[in-house]
C-alpha cells in the first residue's frame, strides 16, 4: 500500500497563520440571525436550531483578515468563535475562544461535571446538554440481568443525575439507552456542528461532519455556563483515501494503520482531517469508528467532510430536514480548494490490510499477514480467550450485520465458538433492531453473549471469571483502548483491538494465530473450510427500530433542588480549593517519580472505582495506584519521607497534605494520555498537590491540571528527569512574575546533600489560565467573575 507522510509544500511557516489586523469589521456588525429556514437540531430539542447563518458569517470576517483558504475542521471552529473580529489565530499557538452548539455528558463524568456546575450558582445550563448512563454497567451475565443489577447497585447516583437533569434542563438518558457517542450519532450530531463532551471518544460525532472534542468537566461546566469555551488553535493533519475499501478491511483498518504511523501522541496538538475519494466508499458509522479511535493518537479531534453517506445517515435517522438543510449550506461546510494542512498521510483503501493492534498500546500495528510471525517473535499467548466486539468504537448496525454473517457461516458449517464471546450493541436503537432483523439471534446460535447496551468492558466494568487476575492471556476487542488492565484489571492480559469481523472470525478458531484471509477451519464434518469475506448492510433496510423509550425530557418545575445525602459514600459536596498565597512554591515533597507509560488509567483507575466518580474523597484513594514507582519499580510502593515507611501512593499524600506539606508528581512522556477524566486533575488538587512536572503532556489531562489550580509543567531539559531523585525537595521559583511564555525555575535540593541545582520549567499557560492558577481553580475563578457582575 501507499503510505506516506509528507509536508505539505509551500504550506509551511507561522507567517501564513498570523492574522492581519483587522479594520474593517466590528462585532456589532455581525449578523447573528439563524437565516430565514429554522431547523432544530434535534428531534428532542424542538426549539433549539442549527445555526449555519452564524458559520458563514465568522468565516466572511475571518477569510477577510486570513487571506488564504480554510480546511473544513477550520471552517467549522473559526465558524463558532466568539469574537471573530479580533480572535488571534495561529496553528498552535493561539488560544481560540469558541461558542459550541452543545454539551454531552456520560454517567461517570457528568457527576463531578453537574457537581462543579451546581457550584456556579446558574439556574440552568446555558446551551443544550444531555446525559448519557453508560459507564456504570457492569457486564457479567448478560445485557437484561446486568441491566436490572445495575439499576439497583446505582440507583443512588442515578437519582442524583436524574433530578439535576431535571432542575437545570439537561436532557437525560436512563441506563440501557446506550452508549454516548451512539446516542450522539444518532440523534444530535450533525454537519458543521462544534460539540464538547465530557469522553475522550466524543470525535465519535465526526464521522457525521461535526467536530467532537473530548474535554473535561470544569470545561464543560464553562459552556454550560455561558463562558466561552477555550481551545489551543490545533494544526491540521490531513489524510487523504483513495480507491476503495473491500473484502475483509473495514474502516477500524484505517484508524489502526493510521495509529501505527502517527504513534499515541503523533496527533497531540491537532485535527485529523480526511478527505479524497475514498471517502465516499466508507458509510457514516465507519466514519464514525474512524474518528472515535483518533483519540488513541491523541488528537483534538478527527472529522470526515460533509458528504452523501452523512446525508443518507441522516434521513435513515429521521433527520431529513438536517440534511437538507447542510445540502444547501454545503460550500460552507467544506474545505475550501488548495486549503493548506500541516501534515499529509495517503491511504489507498485498495491495498490497505486489516491490521491487529497490540497489545498494552493501541498504536502497535500489525497487518494481519505478519501477525503469527509477532506472536513467535514476543511470546504473547497463542490460545484467545475472549472475543468482544462492540462498544462505542464499533457496535453499529454495520458492524454487527458483518459480524453475524461470519457467525451465520458458522452455524451452517455446525460449528460453535472455541473462544467466549461477548456482543455489545452501541444502543438500544441498534439493539433493537438487530433483533428485529437476527443478527442477535444469529450471533446467539453461535455461542455469542448479547450484553447490556453499555461501555461494559471496554472501560474495565468487566465480572471476568475465566481467568484469575495474574494469568497470563489474550483477548481480542473490537474496541479503542488496551492499555495494561484496561478490560478486566489484570495486568497479564494481552489485550489487542482489531475489527469486529477478524474478532469474530477468530473465536471460532480459538487461536490468536488464525487469519481468515488465509488459514481454514474444520466443520463439522472435520471437512476444512475458509470464510468468505463478510457482508453487511450500513443501514438497515427495514429502517431503524427505536425500541423501548429511555429518553427523559427535562421539568425544572419538578424539582425543587437537589439533594445529596452528607453521609453518602457515592456523592460529595465539593468545596472551593484554596487560592495561591502570592508566593513561590518552597519546600516542596517528590511524592512520586513515574516511570514508562502513565495514562489516566494509571493515574486514576477506572472499574470498580467509577462507583467513586462523585465522591472525591473516596476516589482518591486511586491517585496514581497504577504507575510504576522509578526508586523501587513497583507498583502502589512509595516510601514516606515523613516516617521512612513504605505505603501506598494515596497513604502518603494525604500524610504529607495533612502535615501541612505540599508535593510534586514527576513524570515521562505524553502524561496522561487516554481517557478525558478529570479526576486524575481533581486528586492530585485534592490531596495536596502543587504541579506535575513532566517530558510531555496529553492534552486534555493539561488542560484538566489547570482547570484545577495546578502547575502542568515540562522540563525545557528533558535529562533534568534522570537527574532528580524521588527523595528530592525542590521549589518553583517565579510565581510572583508569572507569565505566558516565560519559563519557571526548578530549584533541587538533593537528599543526599549535595549542591543545589536548577533547570528551566516551560508551560503552556495563556493570562486566562493563569488567572485560573492565582484563583485557584477555573470554578473559583469562574465565581469571582460573577460576583463581580
Amino acid at each position: 500500500m501507499f503510505c506516506n507522510i509528507s509536508r505539505a509544500p509551500g504550506k509551511a511557516g507561522s507567517r501564513l497563520f498570523t492574522l492581519p489586523a483587522a479594520r474593517s469589521f466590528s462585532s456589532s456588525s455581525l449578523r447573528c440571525s439563524i437565516g430565514s429556514r429554522k431547523v432544530s437540531m434535534s428531534n428532542f430539542e424542538k426549539s433549539k436550531f442549527i445555526n449555519y447563518q452564524r458559520i458563514q458569517d465568522n468565516l466572511e470576517v475571518v477569510k477577510k483578515r486570513l487571506q488564504r483558504p480554510l480546511t473544513y475542521s477550520e471552517k467549522i471552529l473559526y465558524g463558532h468563535l466568539d469574537d471573530p473580529v479580533n480572535q488571534d489565530i495561529e496553528r498552535g499557538v493561539s488560544y481560540l475562544k469558541l461558542r459550541p452548539d452543545r454539551v454531552a455528558c456520560q454517567d461517570a463524568t457528568a457527576q463531578m461535571a453537574i457537581l462543579q456546575f451546581m457550584s456556579a450558582g446558574m439556574p440552568e445550563v446555558a446551551v443544550p446538554t444531555t446525559v448519557h448512563c453508560d459507564h456504570l454497567i457492569e457486564a457479567f451475565t448478560g445485557g437484561p440481568e446486568d441491566l436490572e443489577r445495575a439499576n439497583v447497585t446505582n440507583k443512588e447516583v442515578y437519582n442524583f443525575l436524574s433530578s439535576a437533569c431535571a432542575k437545570y434542563n439537561i436532557g437525560f438518558w436512563r441506563p440501557g439507552s446506550g452508549i454516548i457517542h451512539q446516542i450522539l450519532l444518532e440523534n444530535y450530531a450533525f454537519p458543521g456542528g462544534l460539540l464538547i463532551g465530557t469522553d475522550s471518544h466524543t470525535p465519535n460525532a465526526g464521522g457525521l461532519g461535526m467536530a467532537s472534542i473530548g474535554v473535561g468537566g470544569a470545561d464543560a461546566v464553562d459552556v454550560m455556563a455561558n463562558l466561552p469555551w477555550e481551545l489551543k488553535c490545533p494544526k491540521v493533519i490531513g489524510v487523504k483515501l483513495t480507491g476503495q475499501m473491500s473484502g475483509w478491511t473495514a474502516p477500524k483498518d484505517v484508524i489502526l494503520k493510521v495509529a501505527g504511523v502517527l504513534t499515541v501522541k503523533g496527533g497531540t496538538g491537532a485535527i485529523v482531517e480526511y478527505f479524497g475519494p475514498g471517502v465516499e466508499s466508507l458509510s457514516c458509522t465507519g466514519m464514525g469508528t474512524i474518528c472515535n479511535m483518533g483519540a488513541e493518537i491523541g488528537a483534538t479531534t478527527s472529522i470526515f467532510p460533509f458528504n452523501s453517506r452523512m446525508s443518507q445517515y441522516l434521513r435513515a435517522t429521521s433527520r431529513s430536514d438536517i440534511a437538507s438543510y447542510a445540502e444547501q449550506f454545503a460550500p460552507v461546510i467544506a474545505a475550501d480548494e488548495n486549503a493548506p494542512y500541516d501534515e499529509v498521510i495517503e491511504i489507498n483503501l485498495s491495498t490497505l490490510e486489516p491490521h491487529v493492534n497490540g497489545p498494552f498500546t493501541p498504536d502497535l500495528a500489525t497487518p494481519i499477514s505478519k501477525f503469527k510471525d509477532a506472536i513467535k517473535e514476543h511470546k504473547w499467548p497463542e490460545e484467545l480467550k475472549v472475543g468482544l466486539i462492540g462498544s462505542c468504537t464499533n457496535s453499529s448496525y454495520e458492524d454487527m450485520s458483518r459480524a453475524a454473517s461470519i457467525c451465520q457461516q458458522a452455524t451452517d458449517k455446525g460449528i460453535k465458538t472455541k473462544s467466549l464471546f461477548t456482543i455489545t450493541p452501541g444502543s438500544e436503537q441498534v439493539r433493537a433492531t438487530l433483533e428485529r432483523d437476527g443478527q442477535l439471534e444469529t450471533m446467539r446460535k453461535a455461542g455469542g453473549i448479547v450484553l447490556a447496551n453499555a461501555c461494559g468492558p471496554c472501560i474495565g466494568q468487566w465480572k471476568r471469571t475465566d481467568v484469575q487476575k495474574g494469568e497470563k492471556n489474550s483477548i481480542v476487542t473490537s474496541y479503542n483502548r488496551n492499555f495494561t488492565g484496561r478490560n478486566d484489571a489484570n495486568p497479564a492480559t494481552h489485550a489487542f483491538v482489531t475489527s469486529p469481523d477478524l474478532v469474530t472470525a477468530m473465536v471460532f478458531a480459538g487461536d490468536m494465530n488464525f487469519n481468515p484471509l488465509t488459514d481454514t477451519l474444520k466443520d463439522a464434518n472435520g471437512n476444512e473450510f475458509k470464510f468468505d469475506a463478510p457482508s453487511g448492510a450500513g443501514l438497515p433496510s427495514k429502517g431503524y427500530d427505536a425500541g423501548s423509550d429511555t429518553y427523559v425530557a427535562p421539568q425544572p418545575e419538578n424539582i425543587s433542588d437537589v439533594d445529596i445525602d452528607p453521609k453518602s459514600q457515592r456523592l460529595q459536596v465539593l468545596a472551593p480549593f484554596n487560592r495561591w498565597d502570592g508566593k513561590d512554591a518552597k519546600g516542596l515533597k517528590v511524592l512520586i517519580k513515574s516511570k514508562g507509560k502513565c495514562t489516566t488509567d494509571h493515574i486514576s483507575a477506572a472499574g470498580p472505582w467509577l462507583k467513586y466518580r462523585g465522591h472525591l474523597q473516596n476516589i482518591s484513594n486511586n491517585y496514581m495506584i497504577g504507575a510504576v514507582n522509578a526508586e523501587n519499580g513497583e507498583a502502589n510502593k512509595l516510601k514516606n519521607q515523613l516516617t521512612g515507611e513504605y505505603d501506598t501512593v494515596p497513604n502518603v499524600a494525604i500524610s504529607y497534605r495533612d502535615n501541612g506539606i505540599r508535593w510534586v508528581s514527576i513524570g515521562e512522556q505524553n502524561f496522561g494520555e487516554g481517557s478525558s477524566r478529570e479526576h486524575a486533575a481533581l486528586e492530585p488538587r485534592y490531596l495536596g498537590g502543587t504541579a506535575i512536572i513532566t517530558k510531555s503532556f496529553a492534552r486534555i489531562h493539561e488542560t484538566n491540571l489547570k482547570k484545577q489550580g495546578l502547575l502542568p509543567l515540562t522540563f525545557a531539559d528533558p535529562a533534568a528527569y534522570d537527574k532528580i531523585t524521588p527523595f528530592d525537595s525542590v521549589d518553583i521559583v517565579g510565581l510572583p512574575s508569572f507569565q505566558p511564555r516565560q519559563p519557571l525555575t526548578l530549584v533541587v535540593h538533593p537528599a543526599d546533600g549535595s549542591a543545589e541545582w536548577s533547570t528551566p520549567l516551560n508551560h503552556t499557560f495563556n493570562q486566562d489560565q493563569i488567572a485560573w492558577f492565582k484563583a485557584g481553580s477555573a470554578l473559583n475563578h469562574m465565581a469571582d467573575m460573577h460576583t463581580k457582575h
